[in-house]
């Protein structure tokens, strides 16, 4: 038998659940990309996500002298997961990444703050929206999987604090998915 939570879940729309999904990630901005080396190891390094465009599920930007772009051509395959200490909510994302160096994509999207991890090298390195070392990296999500909470912070340590005493898995919040089909379907009406 269900109990409310579980018919609340079901009753929520894919628009709804994409508004909730986005709604996280604005909260939770650096990411753990995870990517596989060529000898099959994974590896994850925090990345910063940038303001989020219609056209593209999730985006960040890298330099081109980085492992994680050999990662990248040998399987394109990734996992972006956010975490929020605060709140205990998380998301995961599986997707599909791939690398641009579309400098009208790159005109468009840029941010002045990127100089600062780019440095100034001179010339067209410059850590300007010319320099040739910008290279973005776009993620098409083909699943979601992403835990959010209607609680307040005390409330969520207290779920936390019980479950330790009762060694029971504290209930913080309800579980979410949403598959390929659902992304593409929610992203037609929700933009």
């Amino acid at each position: 038998m269900q109990g409310p939570r579980e018919r609340n879940h079901e009753s929520k729309s894919t628009v709804q659940q994409l508004d909730e999904l986005y709604q996280l990630i604005d909260g939770m901005q650096v990411a753990m990309l995870t990517t596989r080396r060529p000898d099959g190891q994974l590896v994850s390094r925090p990345m910063q996500t940038q303001q989020r465009r219609p056209d593209i599920d999730l985006w960040f930007v890298t330099s081109d002298d980085t492992h994680k772009l050999d990662e990248l051509e040998h399987d394109p395959h990734v996992n972006v997961a956010y975490f929020n200490d605060k709140t205990r909510e998380w998301v995961s994302v599986s997707g599909v990444a791939h690398l641009s160096r579309d400098r009208a994509k790159i005109h468009e999207l840029y941010d002045r703050g990127w100089r600062a991890w780019l440095t100034d090298q001179g010339g067209e390195r410059d850590g300007g929206p010319d320099d040739p070392r910008i290279i973005l990296i776009m993620v098409d999500a083909q699943s979601v999987v992403y835990m959010k909470t209607d609680r307040s912070r005390p409330a969520v340590l207290y779920e936390v604090a019980k479950g330790v005493m009762s060694g029971r898995a504290p209930k913080v919040g309800d579980m979410h998915h949403l598959d390929k089909d659902e992304l593409q379907h929610g992203h037609h009406r929700h933009h």
